[in-house]
């Protein structure tokens, strides 16, 4: 009984002393996945700009200004003091705003948002706002027509604003307060 436990033991001893094999890669094909990612936001990039196109087609009245981020403006006040000036990084803008969709229709209003106050490139804020408010002198209010990714993007608000929607922001700067270390 020993030798047959000896020799048993021998040959386990034997076959489990293998060398480890090398697991061979799981190829995944992920240029495929952007690809199509690319392509699908191409498509939709077009079909917001198409339609921001047809908003500006029917408010022929305004002065359309394109953007240097891929949005579009016009003023509705403009500052008429040359002396004013563009918020710099971390000035504090006191401003109100409204959110419509492309229709027109009101998602929040200037009383819903209520007066908000802003430190220039200093707090979150949705990017096209934040260049937006950027190009604005105290006492100005300029509607801007935001693409999706210049607005909330992918996830909306998680609120009233859905996923991809291009807005309209109608947006009054009521102050800019320079800061003192600039």
């Amino acid at each position: 009984m020993t030798k047959q436990l000896t020799i048993v033991l021998a040959l386990l001893f034997l076959f489990s002393c293998k060398t480890p094999e090398a697991r061979k890669p799981i190829s995944v094909k992920t240029g495929s996945f952007i690809d199509a990612s690319v392509e699908r936001n191409k498509q939709l990039n077009a079909k917001e700009q198409a339609s921001i196109q047809k908003v500006m087609t029917l408010k022929k009245d305004n002065n359309y200004i394109a953007s240097e981020s891929g949005f579009w403006y016009y003023y509705n006040t403009k500052a008429e003091i040359d002396t004013l000036s563009t918020p710099n990084f971390g000035d504090i803008i006191t401003y109100n705003y409204n959110i419509k969709d492309l229709n027109g229709s009101l998602i929040y209003s200037k009383a819903d948002i209520k007066t908000q106050t802003y430190a220039m490139d200093q707090e979150e804020l949705f990017t096209g706002l934040r260049e937006g408010l950027k190009l604005m002198k105290t006492g100005e209010t300029v509607t801007f027509l935001f693409p999706s990714q210049k607005a909330y993007g992918y996830y909306g608000d998680q609120n009233k604003i859905g996923s991809n929607t291009p807005l309209i922001c109608e947006v009054t700067v009521n102050s800019i307060t320079q800061n003192q270390s600039n």
